[in-house]
């Protein structure tokens, strides 16, 4: 079961789409994978509709007017005529493979290109082509029996488990679940049998301890 959700404040930029591309990307990832926040997304865009609509009628006055008077017959007749509005429209799905293990992409992922995957020991990055100013949003594989060192952060990172399963200091984690981490945390993931991630960060991590602090002076251009 799907433990670590989106705040409201973050469900609520997105109804409204004031999030950032790539946030946006994950929150819809989310979204489609957990009945919960559908179902809060559904209420506020409810809200957001009648919201909009009373806007409306409260700032422009009502006139009765035969709205198709201003149609041409022919054009009415060919627009109505037209089924196709009426197809569903269906996304093909996309597999990604690492490791000799296929994963197949959520949809909001699947016309969005990302790069070749780099692999370093048991970690393999793929970047995804958001271009979202200093947000970096990355598939992040970590093979079974690996971890990511202990680290900080010195902005933010969003991890959606997209299949697979992690832990860290704070809990096991499932797919659909949605890690916000920030300054004020530390941890050290690791995966049993292995995960891939959809992740978003704004800035470099910061490594804690051991070899892995050699990467901090260095931070700001591999994040």
């Amino acid at each position: 079961m799907i433990k670590y959700h989106p705040s409201e404040s973050l469900l609520a930029q997105y109804c409204s789409a004031q999030l950032p591309a790539s946030l946006s990307v994950a929150v819809s990832i989310h979204v489609d994978m957990c009945p919960v926040c559908q179902a809060k997304v559904a209420k506020l865009e409810a809200q957001n509709a009648e919201l909009a609509f009373d806007e409306k009628s409260n700032t422009q006055p009502y006139v009765e007017t035969n709205e198709l008077a201003d149609f041409d017959d022919d054009l009415l007749n060919l627009i109505t005529a037209d089924e196709s509005i009426d197809e569903v429209y269906e996304v093909e799905p996309v597999t990604v493979q690492v490791n000799e293990q296929n994963y197949q992409l959520p949809r909001a992922l699947t016309r969005i290109s990302h790069g070749r995957f780099t692999q370093v020991g048991k970690l393999a990055r793929s970047r995804v082509a958001i271009d979202d100013g200093p947000l970096r949003s990355s598939l992040l594989h970590i093979g079974a029996g690996g971890e990511i060192p202990e680290h900080t952060h010195t902005g933010f990172e969003v991890t959606l488990l997209l299949d697979g399963e992690f832990s860290d200091e704070d809990g096991n984690y499932v797919p659909g679940d949605f890690i916000w981490q920030d300054g004020t945390h530390q941890h050290t993931p690791l995966t049993k049998d292995g995960c891939l991630c959809f992740t978003v960060v704004s800035s470099a991590l910061h490594f804690n301890k051991g070899l892995s602090k050699l990467l901090n002076p260095i931070g700001n251009l591999i994040y």
